[in-house]
């Protein structure tokens, strides 16, 4: 697996798949206020828990990408087997990698459940005693829980090995895709994942992908295209990208004057 890489947002073939948009960890929502204010107080002795949505199955995400019910099931009940064993461990950031550092590890993820196509989770994140007593950050769990604490908003972001094949204008996760961890990042990608400490706290959950996957897919195109230097792997031109990005921007200003109709 040392060779693989991370796959582009509209890429195809294999590799690690990263899906830095499962939902974000926001201090400023009522959802964290009751955590924050019950971390300050929180002994060492004391798991420092939270709840998150980690993943959902036939939802597309701003990389493109769909993960199907069978798949993401499949691979849920055995990363229930890694819990059990005490290997769910998961990093601060994503690396560049399939496999996992000890030296970045921040959080454990001690239980997973559905509640219909939403794969939800407990994390544990794994703080020091020098943090809870002195505030000293000394491991990236410490990180988290500080950042946190700032009002840092965090995403939780899944990592997998895998194939995508396009599938119309996405690319659909292929059977081959191995689940490896949940990672916590900076900027969020499966929509609607959260962490909050009462899962009972719990709000409804949106999706926030609404009519935007095609605009991001367009921008994620030029950033491959232009900026990276990623060679065209869906017969599309920059030039075409560009003409496409000014349809949608005539559609919006089109809708926002209200002359779009029913």
């Amino acid at each position: 697996m040392k060779n693989l890489r991370i796959l582009e947002a509209s890429e195809s073939g294999h590799g690690i798949l990263v899906e830095a948009d499962a939902g974000w960890v926001s201090p400023k929502d009522s959802r964290n206020e009751k955590m924050l204010r019950e971390a300050k107080d929180m002994d060492y002795r004391n798991p420092f828990e939270f709840y998150a949505v980690l993943q959902k199955y036939d939802t597309p995400n701003r990389n493109g990408r769909t993960y199907p019910e069978r798949i993401l099931k499949r691979e849920a009940e055995n990363y229930k087997k890694a819990i059990d064993k005490g290997l769910s461990t998961s990093e601060l950031n994503h690396p560049e990698s399939s496999l996992i550092d000890l030296d970045r590890v921040a959080h454990l993820i001690t239980e997973i459940w559905w509640e219909g196509n939403i794969l939800m989770g407990k994390l544990k994140l794994l703080t020091s005693p020098g943090f809870h007593e002195r505030g000293i950050v000394s491991t990236k769990g410490d990180q988290a829980a500080n950042l946190m604490r700032q009002g840092v908003t965090m995403g939780v972001s899944s990592r997998g090995v895998g194939s995508l094949k396009k599938v119309g204008e996405r690319n659909e996760v292929q059977d081959d895709f191995e689940l490896i961890c949940f990672d916590l990042v900076s900027s969020p990608s499966t929509p609607g994942a959260y962490v909050f400490k009462d899962v009972a706290d719990r709000e409804q959950y949106q999706e926030s992908i609404v009519e935007k996957p095609a605009v991001d897919d367009k921008i994620q195109r030029l950033k491959q295209l232009i900026i990276l230097g990623h060679k065209d792997n869906v017969g599309e031109s920059e030039l075409d990208t560009f003409q496409d990005l000014s349809v949608y921007g005539i559609i919006a200003q089109i809708v926002s004057a209200k002359k779009w109709g029913k």
